[in-house]
């Protein structure tokens, strides 16, 4: 009889073992669940579809989960801190720039972080006057330091191995589209940059400078100006025989681009008897050669312009009197000035 009531209490017991069992299971699984959650579960809060997340050189761990929360990227800080955690992320913050998408679950941003895997930067420079406007186009789309970029341009040493100086340095900005990782040097950037400059100077366009009696960067120097006197590319060569004849001739330029340039006035409409006494080695009209340096960059399809320069008389023009955008070319002073004076008649007759 003792037996038998033994193995009736075991029976009674059961269901609850049984019980246990699946709240213990149920528990199990609500804690894979949302483990699971909060690893592969979306973390975004709403935004576009694609938001940027910059992580600068030398940044902690703890700065950039700051900077997610801060830009409202991430919704959970403890879910992706923990996420973090586990992946060893604060171990491996890397610089650059990611592009987070709305939806990105924890592991998946984590993941792109650690990696590394950056966001590529395309930076197009089109016409830029100084240097200043160089280090701005640069340091304002990278994170490369202005300050560190302004020394470089500026150090006569450094620049000698890439055949310029102080003057000549934006000869090696050519425009053109240009890819970076975010966190580019400045250092890198400039190398960059000239070594687009380099493969353009192919042997074909160094012998055509060469034919011109021309260096490359005084082929850049006289490509700056008709760059700056006109923005059709059909006249552009002839633009450029005027000034290649007066340079052969030792005349002065006389190119008003680069009073301009010598003022800083690049809004200047028409020049002036005063702008003209300006000193400054920039100006033409009061020294003779070229220009010491660039006054912008020029495009391509103008130094292509100048590389092929016709055989031409011309030693003189000036912008038509219809503002075609053209210009009225001459060989000689006095149809030069027939010329000018129809241009200033219709100038004064807009009131400029």
């Amino acid at each position: 009889m003792a037996k038998k009531s033994k193995s009736k209490q075991k029976k009674q017991k059961s269901p609850w073992v049984k019980r246990l069992l699946v709240a213990l299971c149920c528990l199990a699984a609500g804690v894979l669940v949302y483990v699971g959650y909060r690893t592969f579960g979306p973390n975004t809060k709403a935004f576009g579809d694609n938001k940027f997340f910059y992580v600068r050189t030398g940044s902690t761990y703890s700065g950039v989960l700051d900077g997610l929360e801060e830009q409202e990227i991430i919704r959970s800080r403890s879910s992706f801190d923990w996420v973090a955690r586990e992946l060893g992320y604060p171990q491996h913050v890397k610089a650059g720039k990611y592009k987070i998408s709305r939806g990105m679950s924890n592991f998946e941003i984590v993941k792109l972080l650690r990696s590394g895997k950056q966001t590529p930067v395309t930076l197009t420079i089109t016409k830029l006057r100084t240097k200043k406007d160089f280090i701005h186009k640069i340091c304002a789309n990278l994170e490369a330091d202005s300050a560190t970029l302004l020394a470089l341009i500026n150090d006569q040493v450094y620049l000698r191995q890439f055949n310029v100086d102080t003057n000549t340095v934006m000869c090696a900005v050519l425009p053109n589209s240009y890819e970076f990782y975010w966190n580019t040097s400045a250092e890198n950037a400039f190398k960059k940059i000239e070594a687009g400059r380099q493969e353009f100077w192919t042997q074909a366009r160094r012998e055509s400078a060469q034919h011109l009696g021309l260096t490359m960067n005084q082929v850049t120097i006289l490509a700056s100006i008709v760059e700056e006197e006109s923005n059709k590319n059909d006249e552009k060569p002839l633009i450029s025989s005027v000034y290649l004849n007066r340079f052969r001739k030792g005349m002065r330029l006389q190119a008003d681009p680069t009073v301009k340039f010598a003022l800083q006035d690049f809004g200047l409409r028409r020049i002036r008897e005063v702008h003209l006494l300006f000193d400054s080695p920039y100006n033409t009209y009061r020294n003779e050669g070229l220009p010491p340096g660039p006054i912008c960059t020029p495009s391509i399809k103008t130094l292509e312009a100048v590389l092929n320069t016709p055989e031409t008389d011309y030693l003189y023009f000036c912008a038509k009197w219809d503002f075609s955008g053209y210009h009225a070319f001459a060989a000689n002073y006095a149809d030069h000035m027939k010329n000018a004076r129809a241009y200033q008649a219709a100038l004064n007759a807009r009131g400029i």
